[in-house]
């Protein structure tokens, strides 16, 4: 079994849900449960933030003009449903149902033509960027699934590729970085420490860091959240293995 991780970068107007997450930065999306068949796709979906931007990511998901996950530009004419399954002040969860047409296309539907059945979906999405992870046999073409999807992406999209590693390689440097870390995302973090964005008081801001690395400040503000969070993860996770075997000596 391989493991695929990427990510689209969103460009403005082109996905409702990545506008209104990006207009609510503190506000995430990811998927509880995503299934696709040759002409379905359900998914439930968990949502955290403010109740502003709760509202806003309900209705980009109810209201669109066409399915938030469909890659197609304009309205292709299929048949989606939302429902709200579960709602409080700061968490939402979403089910939706979409049945495409021969115009439509989604990350789900072009890995079933590349990559065959059983492929698996895990989908994160914040701000303009919408990650996805794909567990799959190996046995597909990942070359015509990523040239599938760039053709169906177009230009309303950057496509950024995070990991690709068989799923029973070790976490640790299976990216070919020590830390485990996608290339991209040392890259940001190793900038931000050179450059004092960690000192206190910082001595550059993320915006003055973006234009340093030429790279737009919500993906900087991306790749630097997802390496701290990796990061952070591997620690505790460490610090409870020496307390483990500390425990059983």
């Amino acid at each position: 079994m391989r493991e695929l991780v990427f990510a689209l970068e969103y460009e403005p107007g082109c996905n409702r849900v990545a506008d209104a997450l990006a207009d609510h930065p503190d506000a995430r999306v990811r998927s509880l449960s995503l299934h696709a068949t040759a002409d379905q796709l359900w998914r439930v979906d968990h949502a955290t933030g403010t109740p502003d931007a709760l509202d806003a990511i309900e209705d980009a998901f109810r209201n669109s003009d066409y399915y938030a996950d469909c890659l197609a530009t304009e309205d292709c004419g299929a048949t989606q449903t939302t429902r709200v399954l579960d709602r409080t002040d700061d968490t939402l969860i979403l089910y939706s149902d979409w049945e495409r047409t021969p115009a439509c296309a989604s990350v789900p539907h072009i890995a079933r033509d590349h990559l065959g059945d059983g492929v698996l979906f895990e989908t994160r999405h914040e701000g303009r960027h919408y990650t996805w992870r794909l567990i799959h046999s190996d046995e597909g073409d990942v070359a015509a699934f990523f040239d599938s999807l760039g053709v169906a992406v177009g230009e309303c999209a950057q496509m950024e590729m995070l990991r690709t590693a068989d799923t029973t390689t070790s976490a640790g440097g299976r990216d070919g970085t020590p830390s485990g870390l996608p290339p991209a995302q040392e890259a940001a973090l190793q900038a931000a420490v050179e450059h004092g964005y960690y000192e206190s008081p910082r001595e550059v801001d993320v915006g003055e860091l973006s234009e340093h690395l030429d790279v737009p400040r919500s993906t900087l503000t991306y790749r630097l959240r997802r390496a701290e969070e990796h990061l952070a993860k591997q620690h505790v996770a460490g610090e409870r293995v020496a307390e483990e075997r500390l425990a059983s000596h």
